[in-house]
């Protein structure tokens, strides 16, 4: 067994302020754990009052495995508890959403009055339409404050979004607007990266083309100037669809168990999947942690730097905020354009003080040095988050020393399209230790097993489960409940969700990658994010992404591609250095029998590393779609 170079010394711990327990919404950790295990359903029951419910629910859970019903019989609408509990309330001119376009001088600013007004008259303009509780729309929006204005209109009427990142290619896009048998498609006439105008509307025409269910499509024309031309009769302007319609639209009243939204999964395995969310579980997950997990006070800035047509998008940029009452801001920026240092120039402009990014922003800030965070005050920060795959200890250390100033807490979480909420991470208060995401959050009960199901020693790898239902796991897979059942039907008793991982003597648990990433060498079974975070512990390496080659002998073999750090150059010494470096980390088994120096690694633009692009090039394979991948 390849072991993690963590387990090979004593475990290292960063403590932080004891003040962030003390006034922390989640309070003692361990307190509100056990009060979670003594009664599962009052924990939830206790959260879900803090919303509004149109009509109280019956019961809090009904589990008939492998199927769950949260919040039994109650009615409610997720827009409403966004939007009109805050209007309603005292938040009605607090600043809800501030959009920072990629010019520093494109700048608009939504109150929580302004954006349910604009809301409002979008959700008519839809009724107008003929769009109904039930029906499917599909949005293909760049990351633009009317995509946010677009999912909460649907939501108020009980139209089922499925939002489609607006990287995605024609193909991909037609295949996702055909399984969910989209009545209505949004979009918008071009989005706009790193200076550039990326057109959108050959790719939506050429996408709905072989579509039949869609009726309309709504494009949103950004550049009046030379506004694009509307060419068939399907086709309307947004703001034409806005155009005298009512500013009042009464919120769809919603059971807890109708559908809220399709999202299907980035793909870059297999056929994508459309993951259902429900409208009450679904709500209740995302407020709950978007509150107690990030801790947002009244006066907090939120940034989470990820794109709503994702999971965290939804949960983290939309729903989860928005639901709480938090001041949101959101970009369209890149992180290095104009220069490295734009983020940090939004944080310090606008007085952030909680943000949430993946690994791998981290990890290219790290291979530009400390020069750019440098330049711009970070005080305001007060919580750091990571999302989107595991966080290696040396970016870890980078964002808590160079970005949190040795002061915020890390909240590093593990969670998936599926589950639609945080599940495991380091709660504030409690001990971060680098490399480990933490533990179940309270209403989660998360182990590591082995194929039947069983606890797996602490050290010891095994297979990440979820034993007991949470309020918003997913559903079923659209159209497809056979494969949703296989979450659950593969480990007996436990939704199995996919990736491998060790838990620590302190019940602390590393991620170490995807089950479905393993390479065999000589019958031993290497995590990719092992290797690739051994290489990357190396102080001349960046990044790193590892694949399995086929070896007659081995079975297969370890190729790894490198990126390095500035001040670093490509050498074969650098090359015998990182294999060795391996070699004394994990151990020989898990040596790389080559290494390639890489300017960069194919990602989408959600920031994950797509290794099947590494390998169908290596292997000289088809790569399957790459419309995902950033520029």
């Amino acid at each position: 067994m390849v072991k993690s170079a963590d387990s090979k010394k004593e475990p290292k711990y960063y403590m932080p302020d004891p003040s962030y327990r003390v006034h922390s919404w989640m309070g003692d950790y361990t307190w509100t754990y056990n009060e979670f295990a003594k009664d599962p359903d009052k924990f939830w029951d206790n959260i879900a009052k803090k919303l509004h419910w149109f009509k109280p629910y019956d019961k809090v859970c009904e589990w008939n495995y492998p199927y769950a019903k949260w919040f039994l019989n109650g009615k409610t609408n997720i827009t409403y508890n966004c939007l009109d509990r805050h209007v309603l309330g005292d938040r009605r001119n607090k600043v809800a959403l501030i959009w920072k376009g990629e010019h520093f001088d494109e700048e608009r600013v939504f109150t929580y009055r302004q954006l349910l007004r604009e809301v409002q008259r979008f959700a008519n303009g839809l009724k107008k339409l003929g769009v109904t509780k039930g029906d499917r729309v599909c949005i293909y929006m760049p990351v633009i404050p009317e995509l946010i204005i677009a999912m909460l209109a649907c939501t108020r009427i009980g139209a089922v979004h499925s939002v489609v990142f607006g990287g995605y290619g024609a193909a991909a896009l037609n295949q996702r607007i055909v399984g969910a048998g989209a009545k209505i498609v949004i979009t918008a006439d071009m989005a706009i990266r790193r200076g550039k105008a990326i057109p959108l509307m050959h790719v939506i025409q050429e996408a709905i083309i072989n579509a039949p269910t869609v009726e309309h499509l709504i494009v949103l024309r950004r550049e009046q100037r030379t506004p694009v031309e509307l060419h068939s009769e399907m086709e309307l302007d947004f703001y034409d669809v806005m155009a005298d319609s009512d500013e009042d639209c009464t919120a769809e009243v919603m059971d807890a168990e109708d559908p809220l939204f399709i999202l299907y999964t980035s793909g870059t395995t297999g056929a994508p999947k459309g993951i259902v969310h429900t409208c009450g579980g679904y709500m209740v997950g995302a407020y709950y942690t978007t509150k107690y997990i990030f801790d947002i006070k009244e006066h907090d800035v939120y940034w989470c730097t990820a794109d709503p047509g994702w999971i965290t998008g939804h949960s983290y940029v939309v729903y989860g905020p928005l639901s709480v009452g938090a001041t949101i801001l959101l970009s369209e920026s890149t992180p290095d354009y104009p220069d490295p240092g734009i983020w940090w120039k939004l944080v310090e402009e606008y007085g952030v003080n909680i943000l949430y990014t993946a690994p791998t922003a981290i990890r290219m800030f790290m291979k530009l040095g400390r020069e750019w965070p440098d330049k711009y005050n970070l005080s305001s920060l007060r919580v750091l988050g990571s999302v989107g795959e595991p966080l290696n200890p040396e970016a870890f250390e980078w964002f808590y020393h160079v970005i949190g100033r040795d002061k915020c807490p890390i909240v590093d979480t593990w969670w998936q399209t599926e589950t639609g909420m945080h599940m495991l991470t380091t709660v504030l208060g409690e001990p971060m230790r680098p490399g480990y995401v933490g533990k179940s959050i309270p209403g989660v009960v998360a182990d590591v097993v082995d194929k039947d199901g069983k606890s797996v020693e602490p050290g010891k790898r095994g297979f990440l489960a979820i034993r007991q239902p949470w309020p918003s796991m997913m559903r079923t897979i659209y159209n497809n409940d056979d494969r949703y059942r296989k979450y659950w039907e593969t480990i007996p008793g436990c939704y199995q969700v996919g990736d491998l991982a060790i838990k620590g003597e302190d019940g602390y648990i590393m991620v170490i990658g995807r089950s479905d990433d393993l390479i065999i060498v000589s019958g031993h079974n290497i995590g990719t994010a092992e290797v690739e975070s051994a290489l990357v512990s190396h102080m001349a390496v960046a990044e790193a992404a590892v694949i399995g080659k086929p070896d007659a002998l081995k079975g297969n073999t370890i190729k790894a591609f490198v990126t390095l750090r500035v001040g670093h150059t490509p050498s074969e010494k650098l090359k015998n250095e990182l294999i060795y470096h391996v070699r004394i980390t994990l151990g020989p088994i898990a040596m790389p029998s080559e290494i390639e120096f890489v300017d960069t690694l194919p990602k989408t633009r959600s920031g994950k590393i797509v290794r099947r692009i590494l390998k169908a090039k290596e292997m000289g394979m088809d790569p399957g779609d790459v419309t995902t991948l950033d520029d």
